[in-house]
């Protein structure tokens, strides 16, 4: 399967790539023609400011009390809230920068994260959103949580409609030939093409 991967740069910033591996994959929400392999975004000190940077340029004049990242995207949340408290109109707040837990899609917020959220204005930070339900839930669980949504960031977004501006790094357009279905709809799967590898957060783990 890696044998088919070849890697798609930012337009925006060399520094910054993802893998892409062709094929049928299955995710939380939908079967998918491409995995996009963010590992290297995710934990390469590197890469990981390089993108932060990117993202935190069009939340500038946005202001942000607390980054909540999904999907292992801590660090490049903790060079966003740098690059946020930098200048502009967060100059010098002293962001927070949360993780928190999931059930389901349901975020849940244990009393001692609480006082970041509620009653603060709240960037939302994931490394993918295809569908946008993992980000529409995301901002449902910080309103739920008495917090402001000031918007969401992703390193690969389709298009889907959001009440916050959504910034990505890559989108479908970057990808050639990529698609996306409910499991039930899925092509692939009606013409027996088997699936390679189950993907989440983590990685993906090929199905032998």
């Amino acid at each position: 399967m890696e044998k088919r991967a070849y890697e798609i740069y930012s337009h925006l910033n060399r520094e910054i790539c993802v893998k892409v591996i062709p094929g049928h994959f299955a995710t939380k929400h939908s079967h998918i023609s491409h995995c996009i392999d963010m590992t290297q975004v995710k934990s390469l000190l590197n890469m990981a400011r390089s993108a932060a940077r990117i993202l935190a340029d069009s939340f500038l004049n946005t202001p942000v009390d607390t980054i909540i990242t999904l999907e292992r995207m801590k660090m490049v949340g903790a060079f966003m809230a740098e690059c946020l408290s930098a200048s502009g109109v967060n100059a010098r707040q002293n962001i927070a920068v949360l993780t928190p837990e999931l059930m389901g899609d349901k975020m849940l917020l244990r009393d001692n994260f609480l006082p970041y959220v509620m009653n603060n204005h709240v960037l939302l930070l994931t490394a993918s959103a295809t569908t946008g339900q993992t980000v529409n839930s995301g901002i449902e669980g910080i309103k739920y949580y008495g917090g402001s949504p000031a918007g969401a960031a992703t390193v690969f977004g389709g298009e889907f409609e959001c009440e916050v501006p959504v910034v990505k790094l890559f989108g479908v357009a970057d990808i050639p030939g990529y698609t996306s279905y409910a499991p039930q709809e899925c092509p692939m799967c009606r013409n027996g093409q088997k699936v390679d590898a189950v993907v989440n957060s983590y990685g993906y783990s090929k199905i032998v």
